[in-house]
């Protein structure tokens, strides 16, 4: 399991709407929004159903009527490039509409959520712009004096009781403050497929721990006595796919038949040749015509 591509934007989304959960009447989720019409993508927006109503939840309380979501994996870094990029990315969602003004830009926020505290960046904003960086709530840091109200989330540093998943949304988990919590968590929630989502990438990003855990852990016991195996055996074709169409991403947006095939093929040697052909290929019309 340890060899597969691990597939962290997915499940940081998925743990995100689970965090916003009991809100989720008054928001609407975009995973991957199109800026354009080549692939340039927001990793996330959220849209308040209703523009005044106001999250409760300590992630959300900044949110506006648009928020733009901005996330860097475990092996990544919140970077002044990256800064920069989800501010433009932002004024280009603003000034893409039909009408001027459709999307007014004081209702708009930023948020980046990385693992690493992004001391390079701030510093070079505080020193540059004379930025203002406060810390309302453990792990969320507010950057003030841009144009858009701007947070930044530690993913490590959340409240784990207040974020249950979004906090253990890591490749690091402790046996009894993380794994047992989020087991009794899941239990029940085994096919919410956002609850599947997350868990799925938790227990193979944390698999040596998990292994541990099953052997001393009656929670997990009887929560993973079968469902661990499964997944071992069964999820091998989809996560094949992932990995294909992960790659295939990088080369532009993917036509959604493409994405369909991939999805629905079974046969495990044929995801593996396209998986190395996906890898080679410079273009999504290159893998294409190799596939044929």
């Amino acid at each position: 399991m340890g060899k597969r591509i691990l597939q962290w934007h997915p499940a940081f989304q998925a743990a995100l709407q689970i965090e916003l959960s009991k809100e989720e009447d008054f928001l609407q989720f975009e995973r991957e929004y199109n800026l354009s019409s080549k692939p340039l993508q927001i990793d996330t927006l959220i849209i308040k159903k209703e523009p005044g109503f106001r999250i409760e939840k300590s992630i959300g309380r900044i949110f506006r009527r648009y928020n733009i979501v901005e996330y860097k994996g475990p092996e990544d870094y919140i970077s002044i490039n990256s800064f920069f990029k989800v501010n433009g990315y932002t004024c280009i969602y603003q000034a893409n509409t039909e009408h001027e003004m459709e999307i007014p830009p004081e209702e708009l926020t930023i948020t980046l959520a990385g693992y690493h505290y992004p001391r390079k960046l701030l510093l070079y904003l505080q020193d540059i712009y004379h930025a203002e960086v406060d810390r309302p709530y453990p792990g969320i840091y507010y950057v003030s004096g841009f144009l858009f109200p701007i947070q930044i989330l530690i993913i490590g540093e959340l409240s784990k009781e207040e974020n249950v998943w979004l906090g253990r949304l890591r490749n690091d988990l402790e046996l009894k403050a993380d794994i047992e919590p989020l087991a009794k968590a899941y239990k029940g929630m085994e096919r919410n497929p956002l609850y599947a989502a997350a868990m799925d990438l938790i227990v193979r990003a944390n698999w040596k721990k998990y292994q541990e855990g099953r052997k001393m852990c009656e929670a997990l016991r009887e929560l993973f006595a079968d469902e661990l195996k499964e997944r071992e055996n069964l999820g091998i074709e989809q996560g094949k796919a992932d990995d294909v169409l992960e790659l295939l991403g990088e080369l532009g947006q993917v036509p959604e038949p493409l994405r369909i095939r991939v999805t629905s093929q079974k046969d495990v040697s044929i995801l593996s040749a396209w998986l190395k052909l996906a890898a080679r290929a410079d273009s999504i019309e290159e893998f294409l015509d190799r596939i044929e």
